[in-house]
């Protein structure tokens, strides 16, 4: 449940870095405390609290760590738009963007290059939408490859611009996986996949879960969470 606190004498926002970013509160049974973080664009603080906890109490504890905020703040990667002459990030590879007004609108990727045509007001959305068809069409790849794997029939492949989880699977018949992984090495967004499959066997993180997971993942499932922790927020630098 989302509370916006618009009763409470603090307002459900704070300053940070000379901005004021909202404060988004999530209350959930189980909590034991109370868990603080940024989102991974920057855009809104997130408290997940108990039941019982007081929202104003939530919105005192982020202003009393708002240097730790403002620190978190300071270290996302800076908004960059794509531009003719700079770079996007495709698997795990920096493609030099070389744009032509007269050159065919779908992007084509030619050596370390991805040249696009069409009117340059409207290219940044021309490059999301390839992305997200790029994104998709390994994804479904990858879950034909975990799901032979694991024994299974294929499923549905959704894709999330989720701002906080990287994949997902809510009813065990279909998978929803972040498009922005099309940009991390093929390793880290084929992990994200194998984990969501074998959620299709065991919706838990128990040690039969984890058990599937390393059979039918065929790289270093460490290492690719490593990477994410790592270099994870990097993904959203562009396209908002």
């Amino acid at each position: 449940m989302i509370d916006w606190l618009r009763r409470v004498p603090l307002q459900p926002e704070i300053e940070l870095c000379g901005r004021t970013v909202p404060i988004v509160l999530r209350r959930l049974r189980h909590a034991r405390r109370l868990t603080l973080r940024l989102a991974p664009d920057g855009s809104e603080v997130r408290i997940t609290l108990p039941a019982w906890a007081e929202s104003n109490e939530a919105i005192a504890f982020a202003h009393a760590r708002s240097s730790w905020l403002e620190g978190q703040l300071a270290r996302l990667p800076q908004r960059a738009v794509p531009e003719p002459g700079g770079e996007i990030r495709y698997r795990g590879e920096m493609l030099r963007l070389e744009w032509q007004a007269r050159a065919p609108r779908s992007p084509v990727i030619e050596g370390a290059t991805l040249q696009v045509g069409g009117p340059q007001a409207g290219l940044e959305g021309r490059l999301r939408r390839w992305l997200e068809a790029e994104a998709l069409r390994h994804c479904e790849g990858d879950m034909h490859d975990y799901c032979h794997a694991a024994g299974l029939d294929p499923v549905p492949v959704g894709l999330t611009r989720a701002q906080r989880r990287w994949g997902s699977c809510s009813d065990k018949r279909r998978i929803r996986i972040n498009w922005r992984l099309i940009q991390a090495p093929d390793f880290v967004r084929r992990s994200v996949v194998a984990h969501e499959v074998a959620h299709l066997v065991h919706f838990d993180h128990s040690p039969a879960f984890h058990g599937l997971l390393e059979r039918i993942y065929e790289h270093d499932i460490t290492a690719a969470d490593r990477w994410l922790k790592d270099h994870g927020r990097g993904l959203y630098a562009a396209f908002g």
